[in-house]
Parts: C-alpha cells; structure tokens; sequence
C-alpha cells in the first residue's frame, strides 16, 4: 500500500498528536503510574524547525521519544514496543504510522500504509543511554550522565547538541530529559569563549587566500575560498546568539532566522556570486566588519578596531581575525582551556559526517590535539 497524498503538517505537531491521541491512551490503559517523558528530539529537520513537504521522503512522519527509568526500560521496554505495534492506528493525521525499510541497501525509513502491525517510530528508552548513543556522554550511576567536562563539550558537534537541545517535550513525569536539555542548552562561559575564539581562528588562516588565489589567475579558488569564509562566518554569528551551528544542509536557514540576518544577506551573497575578485574582497570585507562589530557589542572581550587593513605587505583587504580570537582567548581562565590550540570544538576542524558520528574516534581526536 502506497502513502496517499495529505497536506503538510510540520512534524512536531504531527509528534504532539501521535503522543496525545495514540500513545498516551495506550500508556494510560496498560501501565497506570509509569513514570516517563514524551519528546520528539534528535535527528532530522522537523526538530529544528525547518521540515517542508521535501523532508516527508524519509524518516520523517508521526515519530515520537518516549523516555523511561533505566529499571523501566528493561521491564517494560520490548512490552511497550510491541503493543504499540499492535495498537497505534495506521494513520495520524492521513499520515501512515508505518515506516518500511527496502532493505540492507536502503535502511531509512519511509512511510506506508498497512494492514499489520505498524513498524512505528516510537523509541523507547533511557535518557542516559540515549545521551551516550547521541553525544558519548557516559551515564553515571543512577543512570543519567553527569555535567560535562570541558573535553566533553569539545567532543560534542553542534549539530547533534543542536538536536538534543532543540524539538519539543510533550510530558516529563521524570524530570530526566528536561535536566539534561537544561544542561545541555548552552556552552558554560568559558567554553562558549574559546568556541568564539577558535571560529574567529578559522577565519584569519583563510581570509587573505581569496586575493592570492585571484593573483595567479585562480578565480575559481578565490570563489571556492570566499565560500568558505561565508560558511564560517554565518556560523560565527550563529554563536553570540546561543544558537549551535548546525550542519551544511541548514547553516543558511538557520542563519537566516537571526535577528539582523537580513542587513548581512545581502553582502554574503554579494561574496559568493561575485564573478571577479574586487566585488568579492570588497563584500567579504563589509561582512567582516559587521561582524566585528556584533562581536565587540557582545562584550565577551575588549573591543577590537573592526576596520579592514592590508594583510601585510600584499595588496589584499582582510580583517586580520586573528586579532578577534586573541582577545577572546585573553579572557579565558580555566587553565584546561588555555592550555589547548585555538581549534575548537569537533566539527569546527571536522565536517564529515560519518566521522563525527564516531563518538569515540571524536573523543581520542578531541583529546590527541592538546
């Protein structure tokens, strides 16, 4: 059976309604008391807000998290899964609550109706294992993960803290999930500094390479450089706002949700559609400076001069973002911090996907690097 064509409803709400009008009565009715948290969090793009009608071709549908005690999952884990096998209707919404799986070539899931038992999306599980399977955080004794270290954080990408962090809650009868997301939500200070620090580093080991590139007839380098620089500084204005930056495919979207985002759209697209290089040096150097200057107003670190400069003795315009990084760096006191290079945290030197998805090959990378 094939899905019907249905009108799009954002995935989070679909959530809300599979928890309220499916899930819940069925908890309600076969085990009175559990205590557990309903939430829709962790990967794909309706946690972040930005699923379209394009994200219903996989793994996106009436999907829920629900979140027991560790003793519970064991007890009522696999009870649970298969009465909701049994139970949940085919359909929320006109959307199927079955998802189908083509096979080992194919694994994610896409949705279909049927006349069994549904494969649903209802994960059940505990928050400390859930934690470790998404950002390695190990679960302490009681089973909930203990506040993270500063290589902890480092360890963490910001794409799936933006997914733990991000999403809804719909009941916390454990009080669990909702403390983790609390701790989770934003950088401790100093960790949030050097962060800012080392993305301002990124910046200023490239900035002049778009003018070298185009000195020996390179355009197509330059522009490939001036993306670069647009990628990383849409993820550095993602920073002062408390926002993490999440991945390639949802930088732009993201960004583009910030306060004042629209004065800088302009200038960024200016730099990476410009076809000849003085219109690009030109757009990046504006951008740079707005940035500067939204960095001074933060008040994290003594104001820098936001103004383009020379790079040396060569005839490029660049900001010298180093400059930035340094005296952010000089407001760090934590001795673990100011012990380690300005390379941040893992997917600030990293953007492959199925490495950063290693969570042990991350954490040996994050602690070989100081």
């Amino acid at each position: 059976m094939t899905t019907p064509a249905r009108e799009f409803l954002p995935g989070l709400d679909l959530s809300r309604i599979l928890y309220e009008e499916a899930v819940r009565p069925v908890l309600d009715a076969e085990c009175p008391g559990l205590r557990y948290a309903a939430a829709r969090i962790g990967p794909g793009s309706e946690v972040l807000g930005l699923d379209t009608d394009r994200s219903v071709d996989h793994e996106w549908g009436p999907r829920l998290d629900l979140f027991l005690e560790p003793a519970d999952v064991a007890a009522h884990g696999e009870r649970l899964h298969r009465l909701f096998a049994e139970r949940l209707p085919k359909q929320v919404r006109g959307w199927p609550t079955h998802f189908r799986h083509a096979g080992p070539a194919d694994p994610v899931g896409h949705m279909e109706l049927t006349d069994g038992p549904v494969h649903h999306r209802v994960l059940v599980a505990d928050v400390g294992g859930w934690l470790h399977d998404q950002l390695g955080l190990r679960p302490g004794p009681g089973g909930e993960p203990p506040a993270p270290a500063v290589r902890d954080w480092l360890a963490m990408p910001q794409q799936k803290l933006a997914e733990t962090t991000g999403g809804a809650v719909f009941h916390d009868g454990v009080g669990a999930l909702t403390r983790a997301r609390q701790e989770l939500a934003w950088y401790p200070d100093e960790v949030w500094r050097y962060v800012l620090a080392c993305q301002w580093q990124r910046i200023s080991q490239e900035e002049a390479f778009v003018g070298r590139c185009a000195e020996v007839g390179d355009e197509l380098g330059s522009a490939v450089v001036a993306g670069r620089l647009v990628r990383d500084l849409m993820r550095l204005c993602l920073l002062p706002a408390r926002e993490y930056p999440p991945y390639g495919k949802w930088v732009g979207s993201a960004f583009a949700r910030l306060p004042g985002a629209g004065e800088l759209l302009p200038v960024l697209r200016g730099a990476v559609t410009a076809t000849e290089y003085p219109a690009r040096e030109r757009h990046l150097c504006d951008a740079y400076e707005a940035v500067a200057a939204l960095q001074n107003r933060t008040g994290l670190a003594e104001a820098v001069d936001p103004g383009r400069r020379p790079y040396h003795s060569h005839p490029f315009q660049v900001l010298h973002a180093e400059r930035f990084a340094h005296a952010l760096a000089r407001t760090i006191t934590d001795p673990e911090l100011r012990a380690l290079p300005l390379t941040g945290s893992a997917d600030q030197w990293a953007d492959s996907t199925d490495f950063l998805g290693r969570q042990e090959a991350v954490r040996a990378a994050v602690d070989a690097l100081g």
